[in-house]
């Protein structure tokens, strides 16, 4: 019934963080204190810390309790020694009395310990969820390639933090009061250990005590020096996890590309060889906890009969009673047990260092700034996007096209040419903020801006929620959608838009483009960029978007990037970006 012993080690070999290259001790605790301290003086501090006092309350009452119950086994058996049968059944009403109230604050502490951990892990997801998703910061690590997995240390690693941290945090507690509280019964009734040594009397007060502290100190130093490997294993091991389960996501996703090209054979040896890695890493973990379980085993087994051994001669000798020696060695082996807390969870904290680790390398990367020479700003004062001097590059520095200057106003249609490679869609993404590679500027105008890509996402809900996306779909009535779907030519659709479903899978390419094309009449931009937005529809459906458009969106300006010319006839300038300086033509 003692709490279980704990805290972060302190191993002789730094931990690994920024992408595996190692930092000084010092530096990692900094780093994951900063991830644990923000929750405890946000704005939900107080119920946190409520919380957190309740429970280190409740600990310190189950010490008090644990306390009582070491002097209750020595009454209750110098009873049994000196045949005492009023005091035996006296002992049995206090135990039950003790049990009733052990048990009641146990449940409590549960109870408690389970809504501090749910707080703390919703205000974590809630921050890192926004952190995230602000300002394209998962686009720009998803093409960066910087952490992998987001969504797992996200959705994992978060909850073993808030978990792990408050069990192995609050067992330190827990533990360290019942170190004072036991030592002091073992300094109590250890006595003075005397011997002569060089013709010298020595005599060493509460000998018991310094037995267990040298005993535990050893065990601890031990450990550490054979299992510290653990933790990287337990770090790759996670990392191999998630990249297994990733390509499993991506067959499921991808089932139909996958069965036209008869790709089973190719994701089975993929696959297969992502579980091996897991298989022969695995291999490692067992090797360090076989290691680190023997001697564990070992550690407890002899510190559970070294009391005896040693208390042993003083209760023949008649200078200590029966209950006494019970008493003692409960005692002697509580205070092993809170000196051994890295011993006893050596596993927890090296899977804990871990999850810390991977999310100290999400935090990192989520603050990391791309460096980018394209200044993209906003000027609400003016209808003409401009861009001046531009030139894009791919991230490893090699150009891919210059426009020396271009102006794009409202109610302009402009097609975007060039050979495959020449930068069309590079473009886009650098006009959405989502390129910084190359240098120049890009004054944005005021006005809404939509862009619609050559595969447009649709979240998984309803088709009504799909239709509005970005936004809210009670933000435009089922009316509007209906009409909308039936301008695209999706009549057969209207009646599904409440049903639930992955339409990712479901629509066709062509329908899916023309359910963006529903979106861009519902959300009516004034700034359309169109990249190859229409390449799955026929010449007579993609003619009838790019008109629907022109009719309903008079005033927008399109930009499109297309290879087919029969696309060239709903515009009236381009941009070719082929040549060594992109030049701007008239469509008539």
């Amino acid at each position: 019934m003692s709490a279980e012993p704990t805290t972060m080690p302190l191993n002789p070999a730094p931990p690994a963080v920024d992408g595996g290259q190692p930092v000084s001790w010092r530096e990692w605790f900094v780093r994951a204190w900063r991830l644990i301290l923000p929750y405890w003086v946000s704005e939900d501090r107080w119920r946190g810390r409520g919380l957190l006092a309740i429970i280190i309350g409740i600990d310190l009452a189950q010490t008090y309790f644990s306390v009582r119950l070491s002097y209750w086994h020595r009454n209750y058996w110098d009873a049994l020694e000196s045949h005492n049968v009023g005091a035996f059944w006296n002992l049995l009403w206090v135990y039950i009395f003790i049990m009733c109230f052990w048990s009641v604050f146990a449940t409590m502490r549960i109870w408690f310990f389970q809504a501090l951990e749910m707080r703390w892990r919703a205000w974590l997801t809630d921050v890192f969820l926004h952190r995230w998703l602000d300002e394209k910061v998962w686009y720009r690590i998803a093409r960066s390639g910087s952490v992998d997995n987001p969504d797992q240390r996200i959705g994992e690693d978060l909850q073993m933090m808030a978990h792990d941290s408050l069990r192995l945090s609050l067992g330190f507690v827990a533990n360290l009061s019942g170190l004072v509280s036991h030592a002091v019964i073992v300094w109590n009734l250890s006595g003075s250990l005397a011997f002569a040594l060089g013709g010298v009397s020595v005599e060493i007060p509460g000998y018991m005590l310094w037995v267990a502290v040298i005993y535990a100190l050893g065990g601890t130093w031990l450990l550490e020096k054979i299992g510290h490997p653990l933790v990287r294993a337990d770090y790759h091991q996670q990392r191999c996890e998630a990249h297994f389960r990733f390509l499993m996501v991506r067959v499921r996703e991808n089932a139909e590309q996958i069965a036209f090209y008869s790709g089973a054979r190719a994701e089975t040896v993929r696959l297969s060889a992502a579980f091996k890695a897991i298989r022969d890493n695995w291999r490692r973990v067992m090797d360090y906890t076989k290691r680190i379980t023997l001697f564990h085993e070992a550690y407890i087994e002899i510190g559970s009969y070294l009391p005896l051994l040693i208390i042993g001669p003083r209760y023949f000798a008649g200078l200590i009673s029966l209950g006494a020696v019970q008493q003692l060695t409960q005692a002697v082996n509580r205070v092993r047990i809170a000196l051994s807390w890295f011993i006893s969870t050596y596993k927890s904290l090296a899977l804990l260092r871990a999850v810390f680790q991977r999310l100290i390398e999400f935090d990192t990367a989520m603050k990391m700034r791309e460096a980018g020479g394209i200044a993209v700003t906003h000027n609400i004062q003016s209808d003409c996007l401009a861009i001046r001097a531009l030139d894009l590059c791919l991230p490893n520095g090699e150009h891919l096209a210059r426009i020396n200057a271009l102006n794009i106003r409202a109610g302009e249609r402009w097609l975007i040419r060039g050979h495959s490679g020449a930068g069309k869609s590079t473009l886009l993404r650098a006009l959405a903020g989502l390129w910084p590679h190359g240098e120049g500027e890009i004054a944005l105008p005021d006005g809404a801006k939509m862009f619609l890509p050559q595969r447009s996402y649709l979240p998984i809900g309803s088709l009504r929620a799909c239709l509005c996306y970005p936004g809210d779909e009670q933000w435009l009535s089922m009316g509007e959608c209906i009409e909308a779907l039936r301008a695209v030519k999706l009549e057969h659709l209207t009646g599904r838009l409440e049903e639930h479903d992955n339409w990712d899978k479901l629509l066709s390419p062509g329908e899916q483009q023309r359910l963006a094309f529903a979106r861009v009449l519902l959300h009516k931009p004034d700034w359309l960029f169109l990249d190859e937005s229409t390449a799955s529809l026929d010449p007579a459906n993609e003619a009838a978007m790019y008109r629907l458009v022109q009719k309903r969106l008079p005033n927008a300006a399109i930009v499109s990037v297309a290879h087919r010319e029969s696309v060239a006839a709903f515009h009236d300038r381009a941009l070719d970006l082929s040549a060594e300086n992109a030049a701007e033509s008239c469509l008539f």
